[in-house]
């Protein structure tokens, strides 16, 4: 009788802990796109932008803690107060043109307050010599 109350005991606890990891809220992202072509980019211009829009598709508000550009050529500017579910975001990257004629390839990484994900951006183009 003592074992199969202990049986059901611990099936009991062992389902309380599997429902309560399916009903635990956390944030998840999805971006539009994680890479964006320039093209060809006069070197005059100076800069070149462009944004990446993501959507919170989880159940928990989702915060960018940084966001960290592979070289100083290139600026990230992105939304710092938390996206509740199913609100967008976006970060914008800037790259400065000047005095880089040639291809270019950047990442940016981002970290979040989504357990165990970094997520990264690429842009890139060429500079055209002025």
């Amino acid at each position: 009788m003592k074992k199969i109350g202990l049986i059901l005991f611990a099936l009991i606890l062992s389902v309380g802990f599997v429902s309560a990891q399916n009903g635990k809220k956390a944030p998840k992202v999805e971006f539009e796109t994680s890479a964006h072509n320039f093209g060809k980019v006069a070197e005059s211009v100076g800069s070149v932008s462009c944004e990446f829009i993501f959507k919170n598709v989880g159940t928990a508000p989702f915060l960018i803690q940084r966001v960290q550009a592979s070289c100083g050529c290139t600026t990230p500017d992105y939304t710092n107060e938390p996206v509740l579910p199913g609100k967008t975001g976006k970060i914008k990257v800037t790259y400065s043109t000047t005095g880089r004629p040639g291809t270019f390839s950047k990442d940016v990484t981002v970290f979040s307050n989504v357990p165990d994900s970094i997520y990264r951006l690429n842009i890139k183009g060429e500079v055209i010599r002025k």
